[in-house]
């Protein structure tokens, strides 16, 4: 579990490898995370848009950008939360995920809730101890 909190936007994320879901034999490794967001702060947010960096163990680099998350955009009064599932493939055994969600306060003021940087480990992930 991977957690940051953000002007009182609490950010934990839950990833996890999907054998089902993956193929070794075609570079194919395919990882699932659950995020929670929990508003602890005191005013009224809306979750806008996202930004993901996602770096394979080649140091690949890919970004993406849009308009909320799984085809919603959650408002979150004080002391509430929201989940949601999503998954993203690899050509690579491991890598890393981190980004940020635009939020947007009832006022109209927006500022980014950080998504902490998280692992995606398969089991054909080769460690090297030095």
């Amino acid at each position: 579990m991977y957690k940051a909190v953000t002007r009182g936007i609490s950010v934990t994320v839950t990833p996890r490898y999907m054998p089902e879901e993956s193929s070794p034999s075609d570079s194919r490794y395919f990882f699932a995370y659950t995020v929670e967001i929990i508003n602890t702060g005191l005013e009224r947010v809306q979750l806008r848009a996202r930004y993901w960096k996602i770096i394979d163990e080649r140091g690949h680099t890919q970004e993406v950008r849009g308009p909320g998350v799984v085809g919603e955009q959650p408002v979150l009064g004080p002391g509430e939360s929201y989940s949601y599932t999503s998954g993203c493939p690899l050509t690579t055994p491991s890598g890393t995920m981190q980004g940020c969600y635009v939020m947007e306060t009832s006022g109209g003021e927006t500022f980014n809730a950080e998504i902490p940087a998280f692992s995606l480990d398969s089991p054909h992930t080769k460690r090297v101890v030095h």
